[in-house]
């Protein structure tokens, strides 16, 4: 009896969640496929890369608003309805370049974009938190991270079957956007309680950990800035679409990868040597695609890039907690999202400027020496703070860069009643 209610439940938690993955699908296939449209479209258009840079720059802005606003928008409309909503704007968002003379109009529209996916991202993974208990959360996180890695892949291979150019394009993102909108709109689940609404303080996270702060807003301005320049890179060294989609899928792919043995050392280790390693080897890869002779070495080196760059915002979020009192939980991810949200709002502009003023090996040469200076930061503060004893460490857990809620996902029902009782 124990093994078919154990069954029972399962199936229950798959049928709950399933509308929410659906959705979640559509939604980070379609956005991961449109920051590389824009990039290889915007070109296309004859757009300098200066001004590309700063539609990347708008995007992340979006976000930053999207993190700010949801929360209020849940509390009054509920959950479902504020998908819904911003659903259909981001489809109207991806058909309003169609009719947009490409230039500064499309800063607005990616702006809009920015704001959309993060709400839509905030309300799933709200709502995914209020399904999971302590049971099933590790699960739920796990199977929404390959849902993730695996849109984002996928969808980037979409881009070579219509072009970046056209409205076909356009209309395969905007039917992803709409068909988010179907298992939402008619799932059983209930509106779940609206995320709590906070002011940031941004000197918080520069008291609990600035090598987390200074990392962030480093991680900011790198990791930002390839999503945006990384596709325009690959086409000045005479590559196809498909060799552009393979170049952005393998960077995430070696992320995925890449985020196990960065947990494993973190969780028995400093966490800051980890951090130092893991930025080091980021630093190292961006001299070796620079230098880059063939497509074998190019995509070898954007490998080792993303295997040793996206883990590092994991590695800082678990490192800021590790010397966060009870009750700074939220503070501490609020702060990790502005500050990555600040940097990538500056790194896909100066990017940008790099590569317009030299030559386009100048972009990662100049991601190197962004990380290499980080690694000198985090020396000084090891020889100036002693680590967290491996004892009062919290587990690594890998995060993913869509919403401040997929923090609350990934922690512990434990670590949320100390919160609250903090509070």
């Amino acid at each position: 009896m124990t093994h078919v209610a154990s069954v029972a439940d399962t199936r229950s938690l798959a049928g709950r969640i399933a509308p929410l993955l659906v959705a979640a699908a559509c939604l980070l296939a379609a956005n991961g496929l449109s920051m590389t449209m824009i990039s290889v479209r915007a070109r296309a258009e004859g757009l300098s890369d200066a001004l590309i840079g700063l539609l990347g720059s708008s995007y992340f802005a979006g976000l930053i608003l999207g993190v700010l606003l949801t929360p209020f928008l849940i509390a009054r409309a509920g959950h479902i309805r504020v998908f819904s909503t911003l659903a259909a704007i981001s489809a109207i968002a991806v058909l309003a370049i169609a009719f947009t003379p490409a230039g500064w109009l499309w800063m607005g529209v990616r702006l809009v974009s920015g704001a959309a996916f993060c709400g839509t991202a905030m309300v799933l993974e709200s709502w995914l938190n209020s399904i999971a208990s302590n049971a099933s959360r590790g699960r739920i996180l796990s199977v929404y991270r390959i849902v993730d890695m695996m849109a984002v892949m996928g969808g980037q291979f979409v881009l070579p079957v219509f072009g970046p150019v056209g409205p076909d394009i356009l209309i395969v993102l905007a039917i992803l956007f709409c068909f988010a909108l179907v298992p939402i709109s008619l799932t059983r689940e209930k509106n779940p309680p609206a995320p709590p609404a906070r002011l940031v303080d941004p000197f918080m996270l520069w008291r609990v950990s600035p090598v987390a702060l200074v990392a962030v807003f480093t991680i900011g301005l790198t990791n930002g800035a390839f999503r945006m320049i990384g596709p325009i890179y690959a086409e000045t060294l005479g590559l196809g679409l498909d060799a552009v989609a393979a170049f952005i899928a393998i960077w995430v792919f070696a992320g995925a990868v890449f985020q196990y043995p960065a947990g494993w050392f973190s969780d028995r280790l400093d966490r800051r040597h980890v951090l130092g390693v893991f930025t080091v080897g980021a630093g190292l890869a961006c001299l070796f695609i620079s230098g880059a002779s063939s497509r074998f070495e190019l995509f070898a080196g954007v490998f080792l890039f993303g295997g040793f760059a996206l883990p590092l915002y994991s590695l800082c979020a678990a490192h800021a907690n590790d010397h966060a009192e009870p009750g700074q939980f939220v503070d501490v991810v609020a702060g990790l999202t502005l500050a990555y949200g600040v940097g990538a709002v500056a790194g896909p502009f100066i990017a940008s400027l790099v590569m317009e003023i030299f030559e386009p090996a100048a972009f990662f040469i100049y991601t190197a020496t962004l990380h290499l200076s980080l690694v000198v930061f985090i020396f000084i503060r090891i020889l100036s703070r002693e680590a967290v004893p491996a004892s009062q460490r919290h587990r690594f857990v890998w995060l993913l860069r869509t919403s401040p809620m997929i923090f609350r996902l990934a922690r512990s029902d434990k670590l949320e009643d100390k919160d609250r009782e903090a509070r």
